[in-house]
């Protein structure tokens, strides 16, 4: 496993070690000990996985507030997305901007994702399948959301006409978020 790219302050694109022949293929998705020498130390308690049957599927830009914050583990077990995470630690040397790569089943790359970033995806592929690990459990009343189309972002989720959930559909702006919250 390696380290491709270190953006926005802890945010981390993972390049793991693939070992193919005529058969298929294998790579260790997570290992704790090599996430710990990659500077790693969450311990993930809950794993969660989902389909998107179409292209331009959009989920996020999704949170969870302290005592429920969670940091992340993502990867894309078939088709693709862009992935896409927004720093909202107030305080941090990057709060407020944005960071996006393309996470694919093709690539096998995984993005590490710290706890008090706002986090989405974009499917580029029908039924895309999407895995995450996550630090902390799911919490309903500790959750938020910031509008995937918030211009202030300036995120390209490489879609026009996103296929968004009702509850996606009323996220707020960056601007609002700041007002409401000291992450």
């Amino acid at each position: 496993m390696e380290i491709i790219e270190e953006a926005l302050n802890g945010v981390k694109l993972l390049k793991p070690a693939v070992f193919g022949d005529h058969r298929g293929y294998f790579y260790e998705s997570y290992n704790i000990d090599t996430f710990k020498k990659l500077g790693i130390e969450e311990s993930f308690i809950q794993d969660n996985q989902s389909l998107s049957t179409e292209v331009g599927v959009l989920r996020g830009l999704h949170f969870q507030n302290a005592p429920f914050a969670q940091a992340k583990l993502v990867r894309v077990i078939f088709g693709s997305v862009i992935d896409a995470v927004v720093d909202i630690r107030l305080g941090s040397p990057t709060y407020g901007k944005s960071y996006a790569a393309i996470l694919s089943s093709e690539n096998k790359q995984l993005l590490y994702v710290p706890k008090g970033f706002a986090h989405g995806f974009a499917t580029l592929e029908p039924n895309t399948l999407f895995s995450y690990k996550c630090s902390n459990i799911y919490n309903k009343e500790s959750e938020g959301g910031i509008a995937w189309n918030d211009s202030n972002l300036n995120i390209d989720w490489k879609t026009e006409s996103p296929i968004l959930s009702e509850k996606d559909t009323n996220n707020i702006s960056f601007s609002e978020f700041k007002s409401q919250f000291t992450y």
